[in-house]
């Protein structure tokens, strides 16, 4: 029998005190105790970026980190980057209108790279977006409509000018 650790975090901006054991992984603690699934599991071995989420303030593969590791520390998931629980981030709106997904599965790890890059520099070049996400793997887009999404996000036109600004639900 494990014996099991108590843990305290922040996730999203809500305080959680739980009990886990060891070695869960802080991805299968925040899909399986937390019932947040935007998160996903692709490689499980740090390869993918898929599970990428923001631990006090920078990205982390979440498959590589023990739920324990991150004890009194915050987590931010993309369910946390929306602006409301009905309405998406201007970057998540931007990544609709523009593409930057497909199929979605690298999409929550795209965000969030994106979002943690834009926390450091509010009007990145192209090549700064790259380099942000050049650790996180995609299929589906090609990465240039990813690019294209964080560039309009971060214009001084942005979404604003935009005939579809704020029509992207979170349901």
């Amino acid at each position: 029998m494990i014996n099991k650790q108590s843990i305290q975090i922040t996730v999203n901006g809500t305080p959680y005190q739980r009990e886990v054991e060891p070695r869960t992984t802080l991805v299968d603690f925040l899909r399986d105790d937390l019932a947040l699934t935007g998160t996903h599991v692709g490689c499980e071995h740090g390869v993918c970026g898929a599970c990428s989420v923001i631990l006090d303030g920078h990205p982390v593969r979440s498959c590589c980190l023990f739920a324990v590791q991150a004890n009194g520390q915050e987590v931010t998931t993309v369910e946390g980057l929306a602006t409301s629980r009905t309405e998406m981030s201007k970057l998540q709106d931007a990544f609709c209108e523009k593409h930057g997904l497909q199929c979605g599965y690298c999409t929550p790890g795209m965000l969030i790279a994106c979002s943690a890059l834009l926390a450091e520099h509010p009007q990145p070049t192209k090549e700064q977006v790259r380099e942000a996400i050049s650790g996180n793997l995609c299929r589906c887009t090609g990465y240039q409509q990813i690019v294209d999404a964080v560039m309009h996000a971060t214009s001084p036109l942005g979404l604003t000018h935009s005939a579809n600004a704020g029509s992207h639900h979170v349901k």
